[in-house]
């Protein structure tokens, strides 16, 4: 299936170089460019894109803004957010707005490929050791303590066998791996995270992901 791409940044050689990595792929089609947030809404209604690949900073609209709006929207496309930094509030906010995970603008292109079709697929593009780096390069001790305790009220809405589910993925494990670690089946695996995400209201494993760091449960299993 061929996965079509909506490029977002305000520098044209960045774009262009983008378009020269990304279209060399066989499954990959680039539907469309933009060089500012602002301009995303339409251009996502008029090219109806499986993935974003969206520039943080933008002169009129920045991709944080331009993310959060987007993925507020029904049926809206993946996010992955483009960055200079290896950990950046800005990033952590782009991922709680529902981004599927970021990418560093001089990754090499095989890997910016890679990411691309891993989040088309529905898998995230941040390990979680990289999701933890996140939290303690933003948080003070105050601000991290009350996010734990929202972050374990939220999680203890769950079953027993979904928050399972839910440390499994926020360790970083796939469906098949979640499916042979908790013994169950592969499409059951896919069932528990369906129901996670509905349940919470979160848009995807990413953000699962980050509400287990946030209520430090990782610690507790001794992962880290």
């Amino acid at each position: 299936m061929t996965i079509r791409l909506l490029l977002v940044d305000d520098d044209p050689l960045v774009r262009a170089g983008l378009t020269f990595m990304l279209g060399g792929a066989d499954d990959i089609e680039i539907v469309g460019e933009a060089a500012d947030g602002a301009d995303v809404p339409a251009l996502v209604r008029e090219t109806a894109p499986d993935v974003v690949l969206m520039d943080i900073r933008m002169p009129r609209v920045d991709g944080l803004t331009a993310t959060e709006r987007l993925r507020a929207r029904p049926g809206a496309p993946e996010v992955v957010v483009l960055t200079t930094f290896h950990a950046d509030e800005q990033v952590l906010r782009a991922l709680r707005a529902g981004a599927a995970g970021f990418v560093l603008k001089d990754t090499s292109p095989a890997e910016i490929v890679e990411s691309v079709r891993r989040v088309a697929a529905g898998d995230p593009v941040l390990s979680p050791a990289v999701t933890r780096r996140l939290i303690a390069h933003v948080a003070d001790r105050a601000a991290e303590n009350t996010r734990q305790a929202t972050a374990a009220g939220r999680l203890a809405e769950l079953g027993e066998r979904e928050r399972e589910v839910a440390l499994a993925v926020g360790r970083g494990l796939t469906n098949a791996e979640i499916a042979a670690t908790l013994y169950m089946s592969v499409p059951t695996a896919k069932t528990h995270v369906s129901r996670i995400l509905a349940r919470l209201g979160l848009n995807n494993r990413v953000q699962i992901a980050l509400l287990v760091h946030d209520a430090g449960l990782l610690d507790e299993r001794g992962d880290g």
